[in-house]
């Protein structure tokens, strides 16, 4: 039997983003006690990790580099539970989730209510044409960059690069733009978030040079943050540049149809489902944000349209990585290739 909306007595297939939120709101609820053990799995084996690393140094610096890989995976998902604490779906108390998030915001090298609000921005204005330019992958449709003066096409290909993208862009944002609130800087609230956080970072990393000296800052403090740093952006990379995801002009943009049709189902194998906390169930977090990241797996169980929906493999990301365009009137994301031939 088909499931029907209790409601309308529609198919499940044609509700719309806005009727999707109605259902999802049932799925908000977050549990103190999964919560809390969802933290102490993460950020205890990344404390037992580094410190295991920390004493390896005197045995291999080979083997401490290959715990800061792994360890990498821990700090990665640290920050998918800062991110739920940006949303207020951690914990049911919105003061203990945003100074859980502050705190690990030092660990992820980001300043937590910068990036909360920034975030927040991204979220309201995903899809828009007309909003873009905060907290997304800076897009062009195939028109704006036809109108590009030949230096100007150069410059957004280089950044467009994979090897910018993904290469040099990770530690770049973490290392240096999240040291200012860049777009939020007449906001002394924003300054405040970021320079405490940056004395807290230089307070950690002044107490790891001054007990261990430099290995430990060489060879489990940079390997760790920028392999996550370099994950992370990735996972945002596919999240939303995708070949069938969605843009509008501002005048038919609509939030959650946006939601739905611009943000994609990740499909990841169970562990790296898992050390990404479920963040590749990105079109169900964009159309209710508010839903606790171990509750995102439950809402595909119970409504097997939305684990059909957009869903993009690891092989399919991958080809995803040369799509650069957005082309208005085909309505999809196209490769410069596939611009210069539309031309044609």
């Amino acid at each position: 039997m088909v499931e029907q909306s209790e409601a309308s007595g529609q198919l499940p297939e044609t509700r719309t983003g806005r009727e999707w939120v109605k259902v999802l709101s049932e799925y908000r609820e977050a549990s103190t006690w999964r919560s809390s053990f969802e933290l102490a799995v993460t950020l205890g084996p990344f404390l037992l990790l580094w410190g295991l690393a920390w004493w390896s140094l005197s045995v291999s610096y080979w083997l401490t580099f290959g715990i800061s890989v792994v360890n990498a995976a821990f700090l990665l998902r640290l920050f998918c539970i800062q991110h739920d604490c940006g949303h207020g779906a951690f914990f049911q108390n919105r003061t203990v989730s945003d100074w859980l998030g502050r705190v690990i915001g030092v660990l992820t090298l980001t300043p937590y209510d910068v990036w909360r609000c920034t975030h927040a921005i991204h979220h309201s204005s995903s899809g828009n044409l007309g909003r873009r330019g905060m907290g997304d992958i800076h897009t062009l449709t195939v028109a704006e960059y036809r109108e590009l003066t030949p230096f100007n096409r150069l410059v957004y290909r280089l950044y467009r690069n994979p090897i910018v993208l993904f290469g040099l862009g990770p530690g770049y944002l973490f290392y240096f733009q999240n040291r200012l609130p860049l777009g939020l800087m007449d906001s002394a609230r924003y300054w405040t978030s970021a320079m405490c956080t940056n004395a807290a970072i230089f307070v950690a990393v002044g107490l790891i040079l001054y007990f261990g000296g430099l290995m430990p800052i060489l060879l489990i403090f940079l390997p760790s943050t920028l392999l996550a740093a370099t994950a992370g952006v990735w996972l945002f990379y596919v999240q939303h540049q995708f070949e069938t995801t969605h843009w509008d002009e501002e005048e038919e943009w609509q939030l959650h149809d946006a939601a739905l049709k611009g943000s994609s189902h990740y499909v990841l194998p169970p562990v790296l489902q898992w050390l990404s906390a479920n963040i590749g169930i990105h079109h169900v977090h964009h159309l209710y944000s508010r839903i606790p990241f171990y509750r995102l797996p439950e809402v595909l169980r119970d409504h097997a349209v939305l684990a059909n929906e957009n869903r993009l493999t690891i092989r399919e990301s991958i080809s995803a990585a040369r799509l650069h365009l957005w082309d208005e009137e085909g309505k999809r994301l196209l490769s410069f290739a596939q611009a210069r031939a539309l031309v044609r």
